[in-house]
């Protein structure tokens, strides 16, 4: 057979065409041995057309090839290229093939709709805690469940204002207000009463004569207590009284003289103090509540607090409040051997405190 060479040419010159197609070698040829391919390097396209032509009778010399790994004869070449041996030559339609998208596998499949479904989820999920977010928000905390206060014992009592006073009229104890006057109607100082009480139709809110407010005391003494009120200069008496669901009754009364003089006369007259001075209409008498703080108390106002002991607790609570011309008394009781709650009675008078001052 007639050796094939290829000519040499210059580095500069355009890169070499590939080279014509090869004759098959006979059937008795050798063909070159995959292996001694293999274990040649690669050559650079400017060495391989720098280089001597190789003989085709040194090919012929190799080992054969196994048929498997033979080179197609439509396959050309190129002086360039080495052929690794795991990776045969493709014929053209297998080239073609290969230069089409290959599907995904059935588990990538799976892969990308799991992750789709657990996106979906997440976003869902995501919509639905920002619109609950919004919806907290845009609640009061005791409307939400789990986040409401608990209740501690205080009565649902409505917002709280002061009333308005005649024209030019200062606040009782403004700098302007020297005598310490309550210019205010005496009524709309009183503490309206919470939620849910029963209205006592005695005491709903207006005037009520001395006999209403002396029959709160014992029998023995109310003679006694009539004539100090008549002797103190007593303009009226205002008073409010409710009963709540667990049967704490509740009594405010408000007396308004015409000086702070004739209302610290009457306080001291009656000896409270230290003592709740003349007694309650009750079988037991009541001591002073050691465990009252005066929170809550406003500046210029006295507050005196009773009970069946010495930490104010019991089935009745007494209160006497001095601000200014007016004298407040404040009680809370439970009939039978229920105590009266002690929380919602101190609530009771440090907001008709604030009223008062």
């Amino acid at each position: 057979m007639t050796e094939q060479t290829a000519a040499p040419t210059a580095a500069t010159e355009e890169p070499a065409a590939p080279a014509p197609e090869q004759e098959l070698p006979s059937a008795g040829a050798e063909p070159v041995p995959a292996t001694d391919v293999q274990a040649a390097e690669p050559v650079p396209v400017t060495d391989v057309q720098a280089a001597e032509p190789v003989p085709v009778t040194d090919v012929q010399a190799a080992e054969p090839v196994p048929a498997t790994e033979s080179v197609p004869a439509t396959e050309p070449v190129l002086a360039a290229e080495s052929v690794p041996v795991t990776e045969p030559l493709a014929a053209p339609e297998q080239a073609l093939a290969v230069a089409e998208p290959v599907p995904a596998p059935k588990s990538s499949r799976r892969v990308l709709r799991a992750v789709a479904r657990w996106t979906a989820a997440v976003l869902v999920l995501g919509g639905l805690g920002t619109g609950t977010a919004l919806g907290i928000t845009s609640m009061e905390r005791t409307d939400v469940p789990g986040l409401a206060t608990e209740g501690d014992g205080r009565w649902d009592y409505p917002e709280l204002s002061l009333p308005a006073l005649p024209a030019g009229s200062p606040r009782p104890f403004n700098e302007a207000n020297v005598a310490e006057i309550h210019h205010a109607d005496l009524r709309k100082l009183l503490i309206p009463a919470p939620a849910g009480a029963t209205a006592d139709k005695k005491l709903t809110g207006g005037w009520v004569s001395t006999t209403q407010f002396v029959s709160e005391f014992r029998k023995d003494k109310r003679g006694e207590l009539t004539q100090l009120l008549d002797d103190s200069a007593l303009r009226h008496i205002a008073a409010r009284g409710w009963t709540m669901p667990d049967g704490t009754t509740s009594k405010v009364y408000l007396l308004q003289f015409n000086s702070t003089a004739y209302a610290q006369g009457l306080r001291d007259d009656t000896y409270v103090s230290s003592t709740p001075g003349i007694p309650l209409d009750w079988p037991t008498d009541l001591q002073l509540d050691e465990s009252w703080n005066a929170g809550g108390k406003v500046p210029e106002t006295v507050v005196y607090a009773f009970g069946e002991t010495k930490t104010g607790k019991g089935r009745i609570h007494e209160a006497y409040i001095q601000a200014g011309d007016t004298l407040a008394l404040v009680i809370h009781s439970q009939q039978g051997k229920k105590i009266a709650e002690q929380i919602p009675f101190r609530q009771t008078l440090i907001l008709q405190n604030q009223l008062l001052g």
